[in-house]
């Protein structure tokens, strides 16, 4: 994968270092969620619309146009707000991965610069989205974290509440940038990698603490 240098101008860091490069960090990997993907795996629209479709397939079995109608409409309605708030995420997120760091701008009403070092991860877990779009999960080791589940939502490992791991959403070449995170670790301390799905979780390794985990609202 070939080092990018340039940070796209928005999300805005408007300067701060918490959401900027250092002068001697290399840019590695930078960029967003896939708005479809984001919209399937975070937002749930794919599960969504199959329900109201169940429901309209239901009310028209019944002979309730009517209702079939009211519910389409809704649907659509549900829809709509959920990819709005999908385009927004997309729109208001870059991740940035440096030789020192894992660095996130999200919120949508808030501006967030979250910040994980790279010498806290022990473990990145990998979830494949279908056609080379993926998460990656970042375990930290430790007893404790100032990172808040619902200060990182929706990138966040799902059920994952009580000991957040911040999450590179709908990524695509998944893989490749899981690459590029675990030998920029390398450096500091080797990371293991691990699949993680719904129904299971895979395992981490290390004992590093949280110290220097920093998340901030601009």
């Amino acid at each position: 994968m070939s080092e990018i240098t340039q940070v796209p101008a928005y999300p805005s860091a408007q300067d701060d270092p918490m959401g900027t490069p250092a002068a001697d960090e290399r840019v590695l990997w930078q960029g967003r969620p896939d708005l479809r993907v984001l919209a399937r795996t975070a937002f749930h629209t794919r599960a969504i619309g199959i329900y109201f479709a169940v429901l309209a397939a239901i009310a028209l079995a019944v002979g309730s146009m009517d209702s079939a109608a009211l519910v389409v409409g809704f649907g659509a309605f549900v829809l709509a707000i959920l990819y709005a708030a999908a385009w927004l995420t997309v729109k208001n997120t870059l991740y940035i991965i440096t030789d020192a760091r894992v660095m996130m701008r999200i919120g949508m009403a808030v501006d967030k610069r979250i910040n994980v070092p790279l010498k806290k991860v022990t473990a990145a877990h990998l979830a494949s989205r279908g056609k080379g779009y993926g998460d990656i999960a970042l375990e930290l080791g430790g007893e404790r974290t100032v990172l808040g589940f619902l200060l990182l939502w929706p990138h966040a490992r799902p059920w994952q509440i009580s000991r957040p791991q911040p999450m590179l959403r709908a990524i695509a070449n998944v893989d490749q940038v899981a690459s590029e995170l675990a030998n920029a670790s390398a450096q500091f301390n080797a990371i293991e990698r691990g699949d993680f799905t719904p129904q299971a979780s895979a395992v981490s390794t290390g004992n590093a603490d949280t110290t220097g985990l920093a998340g901030a609202a601009a």
